[in-house]
């Protein structure tokens, strides 16, 4: 690093403020402004579907102290999710803070620098160090207000390496645009076929909407279409479960092995529909340890327990732990017809889990979960109709895999000055 070239300044001078949400719980409601706590900034983005409405009277109390504004940047300071970052890029901000910290850069370039930063190895280094609390972690404003930033002297240096990472960046948000897109294409054929019975009848017209036959089915309580039976999703392939090797064996645990998939290499990938490989592998001797199966390309897996519902589908052989019942393509049912399926039926598995430390659904459950089993020609239909589909979002998946991965090795060399941009 060229030394005379960087410096380190305290978050409070390169800021024009350091601040944070209220400490205190404001009343929910039915009806008013989002409460953004630290839970809900999660990597890229915050998640407003879980958070919670608050009064136009707290949300104004609240943003006295700590309003967000365009280009600010904010930070989760307790929990499993402490040191996570998120950029406001937007104008229109309807939401408040709460145990958030609150970085107000003044401009989008400076906003994007410590938003990288923050998420290089430097910069995590340094928020670890701020930490505190054993149980649960925690950052203090006043750590966040003295937290060392690393930054290039020279603002055009400083623009060039923003460039270059959110060009990366940017190309990383279209193919998640096009892919969410896809998502919702997909998702609708299977409404629209297996939910609406709309799928093309024998002159190639919707069926349902153009007079196709239906029969009520006794044990689905419902009108299916003629042909078509009930079932439960024990009907759809072999339900699997898995287990987790002694962690007391180093031996049992590798980097390059088997993959072996927990529900958080799941939380991780998010908004993907297909994994490869956890953060970390099983040996050989790790698979025995723990009498792991293997299980195919194409398994379709659904976490179990802590949370459930969280799914993914395999693109080549892996094993799971314990938190996962996941389904092995048999018979005449797909892995996207099995995803697809699974998601419809998810407010029902949930519904069956239980548990009192936490909630898990058991294998035999939901073997009990009834569902309308097709024909296996309509099955066939719809799987080769979104194949296309599948297929372009594994290529723009692995894409953003291998655009990530640049992104993160670049960014601690650029971020020290080992890597200079012309």
């Amino acid at each position: 690093m060229q030394n005379n070239a960087w410096q380190y300044v305290r978050g409070e001078n390169y800021c024009s403020k350091v601040t944070d949400g209220t400490h205190d719980t404001p009343e929910q409601v039915e009806r008013g402004k989002y409460l953004i706590t630290s839970k809900h900034i999660k990597g890229d983005e915050i998640d407003f579907d879980s958070a919670y409405f608050i009064t136009e009277e707290d949300f104004n109390e609240i943003n006295k102290r700590s309003k967000v504004d365009q280009w600010d940047v904010i930070i989760s300071m307790i929990g499993a999710y402490c040191g996570f970052c998120f950029i406001e890029s937007n104008s229109d901000i309807d939401y408040a803070i709460k145990n958030v910290g609150l970085f107000k850069t003044g401009n989008e370039i400076n906003a994007k620098w410590l938003y990288y930063y923050l998420n290089s190895s430097v910069g995590k280094a340094h928020l670890d160090a701020a930490k505190s609390g054993s149980t649960q972690p925690y950052i203090a404003l006043g750590a966040l207000r003295e937290l060392p930033i690393l930054t290039p002297k020279d603002e055009i240096t400083k623009k060039k390496i923003v460039n270059v990472l959110d060009s990366i960046d940017k190309k990383i948000r279209n193919n998640n645009r096009i892919n969410a897109e896809l998502e919702a294409m997909a998702k609708t054929l299977y409404d629209y076929w297996f939910v609406q019975f709309d799928f093309p009848d024998a002159t190639g017209k919707p069926y349902k909407s153009s007079g196709g036959k239906m029969v009520y089915n006794t044990t689905l309580k419902r009108e299916i279409p003629v042909g078509w039976n009930d079932g439960t999703l024990d009907d759809l392939g072999q339900i699997v479960g898995g287990s987790t090797p002694s962690t007391k064996k180093e031996s049992n645990f590798t980097a390059s092995g088997t993959p072996w998939i927990t529900p958080n290499d799941l939380s991780d990938n998010q908004g993907y529909k297909f994994i490869t490989r956890g953060a970390q592998d099983v040996s050989d001797s790790g698979i025995k340890d723990a009498s792991l199966k293997k299980y195919p390309a194409g398994t379709v897996l659904l976490s179990s327990r802590a949370p459930i519902g969280y799914m993914a589908i395999a693109r080549e052989e892996l094993t799971t732990n314990q938190g996962f019942k996941s389904f092995i393509p048999t018979n005449d049912y797909s892995s996207a017809f099995i995803y697809y399926t699974l998601k419809n039926s998810l407010k029902t598995i949930v519904q069956h889990a239980s548990g009192s430390t936490f909630k898990e659904v058991s294998g035999a459950v939901l073997k009990t979960v009834k569902i309308c089993l097709p024909a296996s020609g309509v099955v066939e239909q719809f799987t080769n109709a979104v194949a296309p589909t599948f297929k372009r979002q594994d290529l723009l998946e692995q894409e953003n895999q291998h655009l990530t991965q640049l992104r993160d090795w670049l960014l601690p060399m650029l971020m020290n000055g080992q890597v200079t941009v012309a």
